[in-house]
């Protein structure tokens, strides 16, 4: 089953994002080589592609995973929790409809 993980941002994190995202990334990476991931991205603090010194507000991941309990797992080990980065993440049941 998909799982929605959905993470906001503490204020004043943008060095400590930038500086986490490689790990980030790399995880993200093998989800979707794995065939696992639906869809990845940061929401940025303004209505820009490139929101600059404005950073980003979280992120959503869409992937799946075999339980809600191991989709919290992942998401509680991701390189944006240990560089302090995220204040909070939400994950739950994604059911995908469209397209």
């Amino acid at each position: 089953m998909f799982y929605a993980i959905i993470s906001e941002d503490k204020p004043g994190t943008l060095e400590q994002r930038m500086s986490a995202r490689p790990d980030h990334l790399a995880r993200l990476e093998a989800l979707r080589d794995q065939g696992r991931l639906l869809i990845a991205g940061p929401h940025p603090a303004i209505d820009s592609e490139d929101p600059g010194p404005a950073g980003f507000t979280g992120s959503l991941v869409v992937a799946e995973f075999d339980s809600l309990e191991l989709a919290q797992a992942w998401a509680d080990e991701d390189p944006y929790i240990s560089a302090g980065v995220y204040q909070r993440v939400v994950v739950k049941p994604y059911k995908k409809v469209l397209p």
